[in-house]
């Protein structure tokens, strides 16, 4: 009798562990939080060994399409989606949780690797291909001391739609009127000039390869590519380095709506980074597979609580406690 009592308690257990698979979620979308989102897969792994995440570095444009297709459990995208496109959704509501915040940067490849600083009106006449030479009088004025090569500036921007795009370009017509009414911010424009390259690690790998390149990236790919990059004049008027400190005082001073669609670009804050943004994971409300979508919305709430904790050790900026409440509050609403 004892026998069977135990040969039944080994069945059973034999058959829960069977029936308990593994979870597999698949995301795709910003390259510019990528970094931050293989770290935290890594991490988390040790918190639920049961989940595992395929994340698809496509851009921002490419996740969103992938997550309208339905291809993938989550979108992620710096560029938050419009009206028109959220009345598109094939799958009811869509919420937007923000999962980090960065700092873009300007980085470039010259001789010796000098320090640079450039402000918002340099930043615009180079990426509309105004200014063409390194020693150009407007540089050189902001920058005393620094031997500036006679060299022909090589832009390079995004070929693909990016999220990292529309954080420039929302950064670039709020500075310049001009960049305002003849390019526009979106997460695709058309350039006045410049070479395309795809994903933050395509406009790395270009600016590391050409001789005079300049290329706008998140903080993280210029530190792991050892890119220099600019310091900037924000619009307190102060020279600052980009930093996550720099990125939290920009975060700061943003007005942040229930629905967490915001910019945080050119700033006011004193210490303020000018070219900052957050990016999202975007998720559907009601969730077409329970087991996905509970352990989907697990991983968000360690993210964005214990996940901040280690942002900036991979050079992004924590989300402040009162936004993670508020995002705790949110996912909240979501029904399997």
């Amino acid at each position: 009798m004892l026998k069977k009592i135990i040969a039944a308690v080994l069945l059973a257990s034999v058959t829960t562990l069977t029936a308990k698979a593994d979870v597999q979620i698949g995301g795709a979308g910003s390259s510019f939080d990528y970094p931050a989102l293989m770290k935290w897969f890594k991490y988390y792994a040790k918190v639920d060994k049961d989940t595992t995440f395929n994340y698809q570095s496509v851009g921002s444009g490419g996740g969103i399409k992938a997550f309208y297709d339905r291809t993938v459990d989550f979108g992620a995208t710096d560029a938050f989606l419009k009206d028109d496109k959220l009345a598109q959704s094939p799958a009811g509501p869509i919420l937007h949780i923000p999962i980090v915040a960065g700092a873009v940067v300007l980085a470039y490849n010259l001789p010796d690797s000098p320090k640079l600083v450039l402000n918002n009106q340099v930043v615009a006449d180079i990426f509309l291909g105004k200014i063409k030479k390194w020693n150009d009088p407007a540089i050189a004025a902001l920058n005393s001391g620094v031997s500036l090569p006679a060299k022909d500036i090589v832009v390079v921007h995004r070929s693909d739609a990016s999220g990292t795009t529309f954080i420039f370009t929302d950064y670039l017509s709020k500075v310049s009127d001009e960049w305002k009414s003849k390019v526009g911010n979106d997460t695709t424009v058309k350039w006045p000039t410049g070479l395309g390259g795809k994903g933050n690690d395509g406009i790395s790998g270009q600016v590391k390869q050409l001789p005079g390149a300049i290329g706008y990236v998140e903080l993280a790919y210029a530190e792991q590519n050892h890119l220099p990059y600019a310091d900037l004049i924000n619009k307190a008027g102060n020279r600052v380095k980009a930093t996550p400190a720099a990125v939290s005082a920009a975060m700061a001073t943003a007005t942040i709506p229930d629905d967490f669609r915001f910019s945080m670009v050119n700033a006011p804050g004193a210490e303020a980074w000018p070219i900052a943004g957050p990016s999202w994971v975007i998720i559907y409300v009601n969730q077409k597979d329970a087991a996905k979508g509970k352990a989907l919305v697990n991983f968000l709430k360690w993210a964005v609580v214990e996940g901040q904790e280690i942002t900036p050790i991979m050079d992004y900026a924590p989300l402040p406690k009162e936004l993670q409440k508020r995002i705790l509050a949110k996912l909240a609403q979501v029904k399997y």
